[in-house]
């Protein structure tokens, strides 16, 4: 019988759940109901759960405390797509509950569930039944119906009968979401959540031995200055995480008014009992020293500036030599704080040039498949000099990562727009006033996204049926809103009649925003074709350079 489980297995359990969900995440994409090339559940939960299982893995002799560290705050700036955090909240809730222990029986692993699916639940604005949140209640429910009864001490029949709950509800989800009994499938959030939970058990009970985790790829940071080595004010470019042992609240403030005094372009982000700090200072080890007054320090990395850009410097000029590169004049610039930052996400060169004219400072690459990381806003909020800095995540499964930075990010104020899509964020962007304050831009940013109509043209990954329409394979499709209201062979059909279905009485501005797929011909023809039907229209025509979708489309 076994009646408690120590900080060994629990490492050994997560590794083993962390690898289970990324051999099954292509799987776990397709579950995705609609049928575009956008199904990445997968991807975002394994990205999420490895931000995580990277840390966990370097743990040696790991304790709870150290696990719950690694577990809650590697997931927590990991996270990516809606999926992606409200599974770095389960593993947050999980974790808080059991910390300050040294091992987990029965009572304090129901209490863990239990709060894990209640953190879940509270990360998000409308919970949805049917979804990876239903799973997780169900859980907790079979959790407290157990230890109420009171007869069950052995922890791996209490985990095999709540998994076996868990089970059934993910089962039961077509039966909550219409959409997925259409498609035939379960909820793949959930789908991702048993995944990695039946690893875990799997390591619980001795039937895997293979805990070693292979995280792919390396992300490196370049950091280039246009200024010269001589106006570099502070050398040392330094970053660490401080494992706190003081109320976190307190070592926010205190901390980052003492890195003003020592340096610059200080981010000191929190995050319960870790703090990540980022800072440019002459001496390391005066912020070194002040951190380790407030707790332990791990991932330290300090990068010598002066020298990086003095290489630089050396492989310019062997660069002009050869004739490779021409000279440039630099004159020093610096860039004053101003009251208002932007950023916003998307992809595609013209996209990106549009929000910049609009007067975004800082545009994150992503959208649709790619979806960004809450500690890609992180580093984002950071480089932006602004008193009040704007987000605007321009897709429904960017904009829970995009709070999350929220909540976590402390030295400016961030502001999240709920944009669902491209042609949103830009009239979000176009509807903001410099002479307003941060309240009343805020209210006309988000009334200007409900005064247009957003749809894309994308093509279908596979054959299905959807909103009465057969879909087949390769075929393009018009999506205004949640809804597939064309299905064509053609791109250029595909499009018009979504246009059609978006139009009405009071319409006046159609925008085609089309992407790397499309020629600009082809969007002007497009353009000429609604204007011989629609001569009281305006219709203007941009490069977006977007995968993916062939056409951004707004009417307003």
């Amino acid at each position: 019988m076994m009646k408690r489980i120590d900080a060994g297995m629990i490492q050994k359990m997560f590794l083993a759940g962390a690898k289970a969900l990324e051999a099954k995440k292509e799987y776990i994409n397709e579950l995705n109901v609609f049928p575009v090339p956008d199904g990445d559940t997968g991807t975002n939960m394994t990205m999420t759960v490895m931000a995580a299982a990277k840390d966990v893995s370097l743990l040696e002799k790991p304790t709870i405390d150290t696990l719950g560290k690694a577990i809650s705050g590697g997931s927590l700036r990991g996270a990516r797509g809606n999926s992606g955090v409200i599974l770095s909240q389960i593993f947050r809730g999980f974790v808080k509950a059991i910390r300050g222990n040294d091992e987990i029986q029965a009572e304090l692993l129901g209490k863990a569930i239990s709060q894990a699916a209640d953190t879940a639940y509270k990360a998000v604005m409308k919970p949805k039944e049917g979804t990876i949140l239903t799973v997780a209640a169900a859980g907790a429910e079979k959790a407290k119906e157990l230890l109420e009864a009171g007869d069950i001490e052995d922890l791996a029949v209490f985990c095999d009968q709540v998994s076996q709950c868990m089970e059934e509800a993910l089962l039961k989800t077509p039966d909550l979401l219409p959409v997925l009994k259409e498609a035939g499938v379960v909820d793949s959030g959930g789908e991702g959540l048993m995944t990695f939970i039946r690893g875990a058990l799997d390591a619980l009970n001795g039937r895997t031995a293979d805990f070693s985790i292979t995280v792919g790829g390396t992300t490196s940071v370049v950091r280039a200055s246009t200024a010269g080595e001589a106006d570099i004010k502070y050398g040392y470019c330094t970053e660490f995480i401080i494992m706190l042992e003081r109320n976190a609240d307190v070592v926010e403030g205190q901390l980052k008014e003492y890195l003003q005094k020592i340096g610059d372009c200080v981010v000191v982000v929190s995050d319960e009992d870790i703090v990540k700090v980022h800072v440019h200072t002459n001496d390391p080890g005066l912020a070194i020293q002040k951190a380790l007054t407030y707790g332990s320090l791990t991932s330290m990395k300090i990068d010598n500036m002066r020298e990086e850009h003095h290489e630089k410097l050396i492989k310019d000029a062997e660069k002009i030599a050869n004739g490779e590169i021409e000279p440039v004049k630099r004159e020093k610039t610096e860039l004053p704080a101003k009251k208002y930052g932007f950023i916003a996400v998307c992809a595609g060169e013209g996209l990106k040039s549009v929000f910049q004219d609009l007067g975004v400072d800082h545009v994150i690459e992503g959208g649709q498949t790619m979806n960004p990381s809450t500690e890609d806003f992180l580093e984002a909020a950071g480089k932006v000099n602004a008193e009040t800095v704007f987000i605007l995540p321009n897709n429904g499964n960017v904009i829970l990562a995009a709070e999350q930075a929220k909540a976590l990010f402390t030295g400016k104020r961030l502001v999240v727009i709920p944009s669902k899509s491209i042609p949103q964020g830009i009239a979000a962007m176009i509807s903001f006033s410099e002479e307003q304050e941060v309240t009343a831009n805020e209210e006309a940013m988000k009334e200007s996204m409900t005064m247009i109509k957003s749809g894309q043209v994308t093509y279908a990954v596979r054959d299905t049926t959807m909103d009465g329409k057969e879909i087949k394979q390769g075929n393009y499709m018009g999506l205004y809103g949640k809804s597939i209201v064309s299905v064509s062979g053609s791109i250029q059909t595909a499009a018009r009649e979504l246009v059609e279905s978006m139009l009405d009485d009071e319409s006046e501005l159609v925008s085609l925003y089309y992407g790397e797929d499309v020629t600009e011909e082809a969007a002007e023809h497009l353009a000429d074709i609604l204007l011989e039907a629609h001569d009281e229209l305006e219709i203007e025509v941009q490069y977006g350079g977007q995968p993916i979708y062939s056409y951004f489309i707004s009417v307003e």
